[in-house]
This record gives C-alpha cells, structure tokens and sequence, in this order.
C-alpha cells in the first residue's frame, strides 16, 4: 500500500489561519496530521489565489506575504497548479455531474489526479460528489 494522500479545501486553512472558534481545532488537528507526515496533503493553487486575496483587498502585503511562506514551508503539503489536461478533463466532468462552481471542481479535480481518496471540507454540497471520499471537518 502506497502513502496515504489528502486533499484538502481552502477552508481548512481559513480555520486554522484564523483561529474560527467552532472548527480552528479540528482544522489544526488535521493540518497537524500531515505536518507529522501521517498522511502528504495536496492543495489546489486556486486555494493560494482564494486566500490571498483577502490581504490583498486589504492591502496588507505583509499578511499576503506570511501566506505564501506559510504555504511553501509547510511540510508534506504540494500546492498543485493545472498544468495539465487531466485537472481540467475531471474538473469539467465534477461540473457537469454534479453542477458544482469550478473552484470546487478544480480543488476536488486536483486531489482526484493526486491520487488522493480522501478530501477535506467543512461544505456540505460536495458530499454529493463520488469519485472520491469527501471527509466533513465539522
């Protein structure tokens, strides 16, 4: 049996970066799993573009900049862009099936090419989707 691989959602790191009082734990305990290298993490980089762009609304470089270190030196985690046929193929195929927006689509697309059986969320509308496990955060 191979490494154990997850997607996770964006909001997962909202959670945890923001320290949200009804699922900041359960966010940490799940970013603190592959930190610990219990399972590798894939992360769509439309997740990167949805989180920086509250601090850049703000115009708080700083924070976007402590975004971006924090993405590249958290450990076991790759931030996926779509650089191939294969994100956008299943990524088309998740819109069609299951009317889903095309970040869902491209967050679950990624994670599905990565091998990954598992992804994370806290929304409830994808748990419709079954090409892969969609695991509720809360």
């Amino acid at each position: 049996m191979g490494e154990k691989i997850v997607g996770i959602d964006t909001a997962v790191f909202v959670y945890l970066i923001q320290k949200h009082p009804l699922y900041g734990k359960a966010a940490e305990g799940v970013l603190r799993s592959v930190q610990e290298g219990r399972y590798r993490a894939v992360f769509s980089v439309i997740g990167m573009i949805e989180i920086l762009t509250g601090a850049k609304q703000d115009r708080n470089r700083v924070l976007a900049g402590r975004y971006r270190e924090f993405f590249r030196q958290f450990p076991n985690l790759d931030v996926i862009g779509i650089t191939g046929e294969a994100i956008v193929e299943i990524a088309s195929d998740l819109r069609a099936r299951y009317r889903l927006t095309t970040p869902d689509a491209i967050h679950i697309a990624t994670a599905i090419d990565a091998g990954a059986n598992t992804f994370i969320t806290n929304d409830r509308a994808l748990k419709k989707v079954k090409e892969i496990k969609i695991q509720m955060l809360g």
